[in-house]
C-alpha cells in the first residue's frame, strides 16, 4: 500500500497495516463529525505518525501511484470537514 501525505513524501506501507490505519482513520473521522477541533489534531497527529513511522518512504526515482492521499499535516479543520467524512480516505 502506498500512503502520500500531500506536500510531503509517498510511504510504503504493508497491506496488513491497511487496518490500522482503518482505525486512525476512523478515529479522525469521528472526531470531525462531532465538532471536536482539538481531539481533531490529536487524531490526525496520530494518524500521520503511524503513516511516518511504519512506512518506508518511497524514492523520488521510483514512480508509484498513491493507494490513499492524506491531506497535509496543516490541514485546517474546516478543510479537514470536507476530507473526511462518511467512509473516510483508506478503502476498506
Amino acid at each position: 500500500m502506498i500512503v502520500r501525505i500531500s506536500g510531503e513524501d509517498q510511504y510504503r506501507l504493508p497491506d496488513g497495516d491497511a487496518e490500522r490505519l482503518n482505525e486512525l482513520e476512523h478515529a479522525v473521522v469521528a472526531v470531525v463529525e462531532d465538532g471536536s477541533e482539538d481531539a481533531f489534531q490529536a487524531a490526525f497527529a496520530d494518524l500521520l505518525t503511524y503513516v511516518r513511522e511504519h512506512g518506508t518512504i518511497v524514492g523520488d526515482d521510483e514512480l508509484e501511484t498513491s493507494t490513499v492521499i492524506l491531506p497535509p499535516s496543516d490541514v485546517s479543520f474546516e478543510e479537514a470537514g470536507r476530507e473526511f467524512t462518511g467512509e473516510g480516505l483508506i478503502p476498506d
